[in-house]
């Protein structure tokens, strides 16, 4: 590694440990290979760094200590194996919101099933594009509150070849309309007042609040989804619903209270149930798994 490139590394390493943030390494060498042009892995063999991308470096480096989002400031975001832009104003993709794709591909094993698509709550639009990536045939609309992560979702939407198969609305729950659906993706606001006190600066200072907070208890969204997903929600068809760590139960019993069962319980890598499967009552092959709801999941 070309000794300047090493100092800077060094330096810019130290300063993020000394804000705290316990990935400063991998987070110093993302953005010294942003501010050079070149990927991380060829910081090894890059040779020289001229003085205009090393003062580029110790600014974003700056930026990262004041716990602004490392993918604030390099503008994109893997999910499921996709490059998301994102920016201020629009929730950032989490790896656990993946568990919603991969148990709605396991759902539909059919990939040219021409399904309709609703993503409430769309964000950066990561759920609705995957999905449609996924499914030539199936058509989407994706509704969010706010505009500016709208923006987001019909640029990625653009950047991945889905555009003409989807659709954004902003307005809440109501814009919608009566369309009915075979596939809804929820991934709502689910902390809590004081989880989102006591959440990483990252969180509570940089990322819209309106897209994490759900009242005291966490369930304020819930309650104001479930009627949305009773009425829309075609005849035999799925949610995924995404949740917090241990609100299984609670939202199951919101569910029920209009009319739709939780017929499977899904956790996410690291182990925490996070995806309801939801389907309507009386159809058989989504009744709750009563086990899973009796163990406090």
């Amino acid at each position: 590694m070309n000794p300047a490139i090493r100092e800077a590394l060094g330096k810019g390493t130290q300063c993020l440990r000394a804000a705290g943030i316990e990935s400063a390494r991998l987070d110093a060498r993302v953005l010294l290979a942003r501010a050079l042009g070149i990927e991380p892995d060829a910081l090894l063999t890059c040779e020289s760094a001229g003085r205009e991308g090393l003062g580029e470096f110790e600014a974003l480096i700056f930026r990262r200590a004041r716990r602004e989002p490392l993918a604030y400031i390099t503008g994109t975001k893997e999910f499921w194996s996709l490059a998301f832009q994102v920016g201020t104003g629009v929730l950032i993709p989490r790896p656990e919101t993946e568990t919603l794709i991969e148990e709605a591909l396991r759902a539909h094993p059919e990939r040219q099933a021409p399904l309709e698509v609703l993503d409430l709550g769309t964000g950066s639009g990561c759920l609705l594009v995957a999905f449609l990536v996924n499914y030539g045939r199936a058509r989407g609309v994706g509704l969010d509150a706010s505009e500016a992560a709208l923006a987001y979702a019909r640029r990625n939407a653009c950047r991945h070849g889905v555009v003409e198969r989807c659709s954004f609305l902003n307005g809440d729950w109501p814009a919608a309309g009566e369309a009915i659906f075979d596939v809804i993706f929820a991934n709502v606001p689910y902390l809590s007042q004081s989880e989102v006190d006591g959440s990483a600066p990252e969180i509570r200072e940089h990322e819209p609040k309106a897209a994490v907070s759900a009242g005291n208890d966490g369930l304020a969204a819930m309650r104001a989804l479930a009627p949305v997903l009773a009425r829309q929600l075609r005849e035999s068809g799925l949610a995924f619903v995404e949740i917090g760590a241990g609100q299984a139960v609670a939202v199951t019993r919101i569910l029920c209270y209009f009319g739709l069962d939780v017929g499977h319980i899904a956790s996410d890598l690291s182990g925490v149930p996070r995806c309801l499967v939801v389907g309507r009552a009386g159809d058989v092959a989504h009744r709750p798994q009563r086990n899973q709801l009796e163990k406090g999941h």
